[in-house]
């Protein structure tokens, strides 16, 4: 009886346990792992397919699982830096531990795993764009005239910014895309913005984090960008306006320019027939800026 309770206490405190899976997303990542003797998995779809089952049994008993993205490389070189014998098991165990606190993750929902993968790899570029924003804003260093931080007095003037526009917008859900060139690429992020059933703004705030770190980076670096949102609300037509990055602040562009946006072609410059029910239009006057005027040297 004695055994049986105790049995039974285990069993209970295993759900009070969250759980972190590392997960090889793609068919190369995967090739990289079975150089590892201790990586007995030899065919990526039927590896996925025990992943999700795992998931799946989990969440049956009421277990929380987070999932991790697993990258080779970076395994190889945190093994490196510990010191631990990268081919065995506890060795990517402690690795995916130090994932549920640093890397990129999602919890499982019930989902399925082809619909969570895009998922996770979305988080780990939204993570590695904010982070590589964040290092060139703080590369900015002060201004050599006034001494004045110019990163976070950009990133401030992009808080205002966004505020405003918010605060501006129809009511209803909102679909902001902000685009700042950079080196050694266009640095893109999108934030959603919905209205909640007590009228309040939702915003999730790792996306609000980096759109406000990418908008920082174009207004303090003062290269050419953008920033173009959707308006959406039911019984009423859809609304795409938008901005250009000028200077510290933001230009409206006209409703024709936004139309020639949406409605060519990057690649070949070709005509896109325009959506219907949509009206491409003038940004709504955002108001004075705040207290907050950016750097202005």
């Amino acid at each position: 009886m004695a055994h049986t309770d105790h049995q039974t206490m285990r069993r209970v405190l295993r759900r009070e346990i969250a759980g972190t899976i590392g997960l090889l997303t793609d068919e190369h990542d995967f090739r990289a792992m079975r150089r590892y003797r201790s990586f007995t998995f030899d065919d990526h779809t039927r590896y996925l397919q025990q992943v999700e089952a795992l998931l799946k049994s989990r969440a049956s008993e009421g277990t929380h699982t987070t999932v991790a993205l697993f990258d080779p490389q970076e395994y190889a070189d945190y093994c490196a830096d510990t010191g631990l014998e990268p081919d065995v098991p506890s060795s990517r165990t402690r690795f995916t531990a130090e994932l549920a606190g640093t890397g990129p993750t999602i919890p499982y929902d019930g989902r399925p795993l082809a619909d969570l993968v895009p998922a996770l790899i979305d988080e780990a570029v939204r993570q590695a764009t904010w982070e590589y924003a964040s290092t060139l804003l703080a590369r900015l260093g002060a201004c050599a005239s006034c001494g004045e931080d110019i990163g976070r007095a950009a990133f401030v003037r992009a808080s205002d910014l966004l505020v405003r526009i918010l605060d501006t917008a129809q009511p209803g859900n909102r679909h902001l895309v902000c685009s700042v060139t950079a080196t050694p690429e266009t640095l893109v992020s999108v934030l959603h913005a919905d209205i909640g059933t007590d009228g309040t703004t939702q915003l999730d705030e790792a996306e609000a984090l980096e759109f406000t770190t990418v908008l920082a980076l174009g207004l303090a670096t003062q290269v050419p960008g953008g920033l173009v949102m959707r308006t959406s609300a039911p019984g009423i037509t859809d609304r795409i306006y938008g901005w250009r990055l000028r200077g510290e602040g933001l230009e409206p562009l006209t409703a024709g320019e936004v139309f020639d946006a949406y409605c060519t072609d990057i690649e070949s410059g070709d005509l896109i027939s325009p959506e219907s029910d949509v009206d491409y239009c003038v940004p709504p006057d955002l108001g004075p800026a705040g207290p907050a005027q950016g750097h202005h040297h």
